[in-house]
């Protein structure tokens, strides 16, 4: 039983070079077969780039009708069934990809939890999650980072929980659905409508995830009403109170006009229309003056907020649309060869065999021991990759059991893991390599 833990990730948080030198430097290696290790790493990373090549394609290829950046024309136009069939295996290989860089899944709850907590940017928020036809969202590096506020003259620290990298996908309902729901505001949003847009973005708080999202409404809390409302009672009551007598005498002549006997005003005044006039004047404009006012602090309270989404997204934002794919990509390549790697390495300098769970407890271990990192490693995917790749070995114009390919790793009769020795290993990469065009 593989041990399983709550706090830890399955990403590696080393460079494949660096990752490949923290190796050696365990010294278990001579100088001869430290360099075989080095060539047959190399190999390991083109046959990996090779491999996630065709991916990359697939995934440009379904995102092409979906693409609300293209600036190509389609030769064809798909069927609303050709249409539904690229977008899920859009979905289902880039969900394949994400896992293979690591990546966890979040939890659509999650995402409503963002929307009534925050983190850094303390707004209200509102998202219409029915506008959404398809949702995928991945995170990667979740942990605890020190903010400092600024909060009653002084500076506080707080620990916020963040992802290091996050991917959002999102396909927006048809022109239809937004017509119905409100045909007047189609003009005015921020989206093409049936269109998916692809989000890659790093170090989100783990509540401020809704900013992610284009269809976000953006309001004021209840202590942003309350410092912008109470100025304005405050600001009302004295112009209140110097135009009373106005709104009384302008009270009085409709009363007047209306034949309320009750109300006496002066006769003359009453009937000066210019005084009226005056009158009624001046009180509109001081009160128009102060509406004005309060409405331009409101905007600018608004335009406040937007700058504050903008610039905190524009600084985290990594890729969009199809150059998200090239990142992950990137991503799944190294990850996918870490894992590797390690598992090779592991298993060629041990001095006895090793189980599945032996050799996932021995590389953690190893991880934590020498490197003070804590990770969950993923044996079980690694196993099959190493397993999958298999090719013949070349010795001069002969081939070693030429009749079957041969398997990088294999397990004897007690379930224990065995890879092939350095030279062989080596032989065996370079082969499928060269043959990975055939």
């Amino acid at each position: 039983m593989m041990a399983i833990y709550q706090d830890r990730e399955a990403f590696i948080p080393y460079r494949r070079t660096d990752l490949i030198e923290l190796c050696l430097q365990d010294g278990k290696l001579d100088p001869t077969n430290a360099q075989k290790f080095r060539d047959f790493c190399e190999i390991l990373s083109a046959y990996y780039h090779f491999k996630f090549h065709q991916t990359l394609e697939n995934l440009k290829d379904n995102f092409a009708p979906f693409n609300p950046d293209a600036d190509t024309k389609s030769i064809k136009a798909l069927t609303p069934d050709q249409k539904s069939e690229r977008e899920a295996k859009l979905i289902s290989t880039l969900t394949t990809l994400l896992k293979s860089a690591n990546y966890f899944p979040l939890p659509k709850n999650l995402l409503q939890q963002a929307v009534s907590e925050h983190s850094l940017i303390e707004l209200k928020t509102d998202i219409d999650f029915d506008d959404f036809e398809d949702i995928v969202c991945y995170g990667r590096g979740e942990r605890a980072k020190i903010h400092f506020f600024n909060k009653l003259l002084q500076k506080t620290e707080q620990n916020i929980e963040i992802y290091e990298r996050v991917v959002l996908l999102i396909k927006f309902k048809d022109k239809n659905y937004f017509e119905s729901k409100n045909s007047k505001k189609l003009k005015t949003l921020n989206f093409v409508p049936g269109k998916m847009y692809v989000y890659l973005y790093g170090n989100i708080p783990k509540f401020d995830l809704e900013f992610l999202f284009p269809n976000v409404k953006i309001g004021m809390t209840w202590k942003d009403r309350l410092l912008f409302g109470l100025p304005a009672i405050g600001a009302a009551i004295p112009l209140l109170v110097k135009v009373l007598p106005q709104l009384i005498f302008i009270l009085g002549i409709i009363l007047f006009a209306m034949g309320v006997e009750s109300f006496r005003i002066d006769q003359e005044k009453s009937h000066d229309i210019m005084a009226v006039l005056l009158t009624t004047l001046s009180v509109v404009i001081a009160f128009g003056g102060f509406a004005f006012k309060q409405y331009t602090s409101y905007q600018n309270k608004q335009i406040k907020f937007q700058k504050s989404v903008t610039e905190t997204l524009f600084f985290k934002n990594l890729a969009i649309n199809a150059g998200v794919f090239k990142s992950l990509i990137d991503d799944a390549e190294e990850e996918e060869c870490k894992e590797i790697i390690l598992v090779y390495y592991h298993l060629l300098t041990s001095k006895k065999l090793l189980n599945p769970k032996e050799l996932d407890d021995k590389i953690e271990a190893w991880m934590d021991d020498k490197f003070d990192t804590k990770i969950d490693f993923d044996i079980h995917n690694c196993l099959r990759n190493l397993e999958e790749i298999q090719g013949k070995i070349v010795k001069g114009n002969l081939e070693k059991e030429s009749r079957c390919p041969i398997p990088l790793l294999t397990y004897d009769n007690q379930g224990r893991c065995q890879v092939l020795p350095l030279q062989e290993a080596k032989t065996l990469i370079d082969y499928v390599w060269d043959n990975a065009f055939a």
